[in-house]
C-alpha cells in the first residue's frame, strides 16, 4: 500500500500527472527545474508517484522520458477552471491548499466542462506536431469528420477553442473545444504550411484602440473602470482573436459608433485595424454587422 504523501509531495506529484497526461511527456529534469529539487528527490517523486498508478506511465526509451499508457487514469481531482487555467498562463500550480476564505468570493463559474481525454489528446498532439482526426459537431452540418493539425489553444472568454489547419477546407480555423466528441492521433507528415508558423492570423498582432462610447453621458466611469490613460486604452491581441476580444467587451466597432453605448460602454476608434481580419465577422457593428455571431 502506497505511504501518505506530505503537501508538498502532493504538489510535485500533481505537477507531474499534470504534465505528463497534458503534454504527453514527462522528465526528471522537469521536476527538477520546476521545484529546484535534486536529482535523488526527482526520482523519489517519481517513484511515489508510479506506487500510486503503477499503471499510468511507462518509460520511452526513444524519446528518453516518461509518457502516459493507454491505461492513464488521473490520480488527482483536477477542475475544468484549473486545467484551462494552467494551460492559459502555464504549467506551474499543483494541488491547491483547501482552505477557507478570507472573505466571501465567487465567480460567475464556468459552464464549459470539457472531456479531459480529448483535451489531453489534443494538447499531447500540439506538443508533438502531429496531426488528428476528429469527430465534430458543428452548428451549419451537424456531425462530420475532419483531420486537423491542431497548433494552439485559445480562450474567448466563455468557451475554449482548439486553433488548428483544417486539411479539407486547406485552412487554419477555430475548432470549438467542446465539440470535439472524439480523437484519433495519426501518424502522418506534418507540412511546413500546416504548422503554426504558418498562421499568418496567429502571427499577426492588430492594435486595438478602445475608448468611451462617444454616446455616453458619463464617459468618465468607463474611463475609471479600464484605467484608461488620456481616456484610452490600446490592446495589442493576435488577429485571430480580435474578434473574439471586441465581442466579449462588447466594444462598438461601427465605423459611426451608432450601436447602443447603454450595452456598448466602448468603441473601437481605429476599426480599420479589423480590415482583413477573418474574426472581424464577430465584431459588434463592423462592416454593417450587428452584435456579433456564434462560433460554428
Amino acid at each position: 500500500m502506497p505511504l501518505p504523501l506530505s503537501h508538498s509531495q502532493r504538489e510535485r506529484l500533481a505537477y507531474l500527472e499534470l504534465r505528463a497526461y497534458f503534454v504527453g511527456e514527462l522528465r526528471r529534469g522537469d521536476l527538477e527545474a520546476r521545484f529546484s529539487i535534486k536529482p535523488a528527490a526527482a526520482t523519489r517523486d517519481l517513484n511515489a508517484y508510479r506506487e500510486q498508478a503503477p499503471d499510468n506511465l511507462i518509460y520511452d526509451r526513444y524519446v528518453k522520458a516518461y509518457v502516459p499508457t493507454a491505461r492513464f487514469r488521473p490520480v488527482f481531482g483536477f477542475s475544468a477552471d484549473r486545467v484551462l487555467s494552467w494551460l492559459l498562463n502555464g504549467f506551474g500550480d499543483g494541488q491547491a491548499l483547501k482552505i477557507s476564505r478570507t472573505i466571501p468570493c465567487e465567480g460567475a463559474g464556468n459552464l464549459v466542462q470539457p472531456d479531459f481525454a480529448v483535451l489531453a489528446e489534443l494538447t499531447r498532439a500540439i506538443h508533438a506536431g502531429q496531426a488528428m482526426k476528429i469527430q465534430y459537431l458543428s452548428l451549419s452540418s451537424g456531425v462530420a469528420k475532419r483531420v486537423i493539425v491542431p497548433v494552439a489553444l485559445a480562450d474567448n472568454g466563455s468557451r475554449w477553442h482548439v486553433r488548428a489547419y483544417d486539411r479539407k477546407r486547406s485552412h487554419f480555423s477555430d475548432f470549438v473545444l467542446t465539440r470535439i466528441t472524439k480523437v484519433r492521433t495519426l501518424s502522418e507528415r506534418v507540412a511546413d504550411h500546416e504548422q503554426i508558423q504558418a498562421d499568418t492570423e496567429w502571427n499577426r498582432i492588430v492594435d486595438l484602440q478602445l475608448v468611451p462610447h462617444p454616446g455616453l453621458s458619463h464617459p468618465e466611469a468607463v474611463v475609471a473602470d479600464y484605467g484608461m490613460k488620456d481616456g484610452q486604452l490600446h490592446l495589442q491581441v493576435r488577429a485571430a482573436l480580435a474578434g473574439y476580444a471586441v465581442l466579449r467587451w462588447g466594444v462598438d466597432c461601427s465605423v459611426d459608433h451608432r450601436l447602443d453605448p447603454s450595452r456598448h460602454h466602448l468603441w473601437l476608434a481605429n476599426p480599420q485595424t479589423l480590415n482583413d481580419v477573418e474574426s472581424a465577422a464577430l465584431a459588434p457593428g463592423y462592416g454593417g454587422a450587428g452584435d456579433g455571431g456564434a462560433g460554428r
